[in-house]
């Protein structure tokens, strides 16, 4: 969005924790964070956010005095809109709100039979504190996707917006003659029987630990089919293990998959690209949370993916239409619903025409940043 408003003649300052790369028209704020920890666990993100909001709310009213803003724009979720109103009584404010915590119905409970833990409920709660001080001093709000606007409490969910940052589906689009090179040197292109995973860490909020037992199966099977896995080490979404290996060392010993997989920790956007470009399958899975990017880049890429058969999943793909949905913690119906898919390379393409088609018809990125920009100028006029 930053670079449509600076585009129209928008003057822009980021302010930001983690200085990003200059960029013309783009005055940049830099705030640094106490990390003082608290005594009390639940209250560890709530009082990292009021940390948060205080460095920013510094900033804030430096410029409330020098150049104050006409809109302010910002996540809500992190404590940095939390003393906007205070910081900059007369600007509009826009929040945008990615994710509300609940301790039923979503990530935290989600395929587990035994009563989340009173600790962690307290924790989820709390964790919610900053976004809804910010709430009350919202003059707009959106969230990505329908799924995400309904996990904020009703008495705010009406006056939540959806729209999604977008997807530029001119870079990600099919392209059959594309290849993509391995880190050995080998050359994929999409005739392969390529199977794809994508995470920006491999942990079980993404359904690393299914695949990998759907893709030992499969590899029984399909004695030429290769799986292509790019994500971290880190912990992402989850904990870590309590073993201290990562999940990508738990799995290849679990799995024996060898050279059958491929892991690459980390890939440039463009080769990213490619990598779709060449997929045959690409898997998808999210227990009930944030829906990644990566899905709807695979699906503007026209990759036939399989995915979990969750909320945020189903929001996007229909079972059969322009995709295929499996249930997240079956490793064999999935194994079973990739290999269709390979078997009857035919019969799906049009599912991978109709995944690019639903891209393009709700998520196209210059839609997206139009109504995003029409908000700024709306309230900045």
């Amino acid at each position: 969005m930053i670079g449509s408003l600076v585009a129209e003649g928008v003057e822009v300052t980021l302010i930001t924790e983690r200085p990003a790369q200059e960029a013309p028209g783009v005055r940049q704020l830099v705030y640094s964070v106490d990390e003082t920890a608290t005594q009390h666990p639940a209250l560890a993100a709530t009082e990292y956010h009021l940390r948060t909001g205080e460095a920013v709310a510094r900033l804030m009213e430096r410029l409330n005095r020098s150049d104050p803003p006409d809109v302010v724009l910002g996540h809500i979720g992190w404590g940095g809109m939390l003393f906007a109103r205070d910081a900059l009584p007369d600007a509009a404010l826009i929040g945008y709100c990615e994710y509300y915590y609940r301790s039923t119905g979503s990530d935290l409970d989600f395929g587990i039979d035994e009563p989340v833990p009173a600790a962690d409920r307290q924790r989820v709660r709390m964790r919610n504190a900053a976004q809804l001080l910010a709430l009350d001093t919202l003059d707009a709000a959106y969230a990505p996707t329908q799924w995400q606007r309904r996990q904020y409490p009703a008495a705010y969910r009406q006056g939540i917006a959806v729209c999604h940052d977008g997807i530029d589906t001119q870079t990600c689009r099919p392209d059959s003659e594309a290849s993509f090179v391995l880190p050995d040197g080998r050359v994929l292109t999409p005739a392969m029987p390529v199977v794809t995973f994508v995470a920006r860490d491999l942990d079980p909020y993404r359904g690393y630990p299914e695949f990998m037992r759907a893709a030992a199966t499969l590899a029984a099977r399909h004695p030429d089919a290769l799986f292509v896995v790019v994500g971290g080490d880190g912990s992402g979404y989850g904990r870590p293990r309590s073993d201290g290996n990562s999940w990508r060392e738990a799995m290849c010993a679990e799995t024996e998959l060898g050279d059958r997989i491929v892991h690459i920790p980390w890939l440039p956007y463009e080769n990213l690209i490619r990598l779709f470009q060449v997929s045959a399958v690409h898997v998808y899975l999210t227990v009930p949370f944030v829906l990644s990017w990566s899905l709807l880049e695979a699906m503007a890429c026209g990759c036939l993916v399989v995915g979990s058969d969750t909320e945020p999943v189903r929001e996007v793909i229909r079972d059969g239409v322009n995709g295929l949905l499996s249930p997240f913690h079956d490793a064999q119906a999935l194994a079973e619903r990739i290999e269709e898919a390979l078997s009857s390379p035919a019969l799906m393409r049009p599912l991978r025409r109709a995944a690019r088609e639903t891209v393009i018809a709700a998520y196209e990125r210059e839609r997206c940043l139009a109504r995003q920009t029409g908000w700024v100028h709306q309230f900045g006029d």
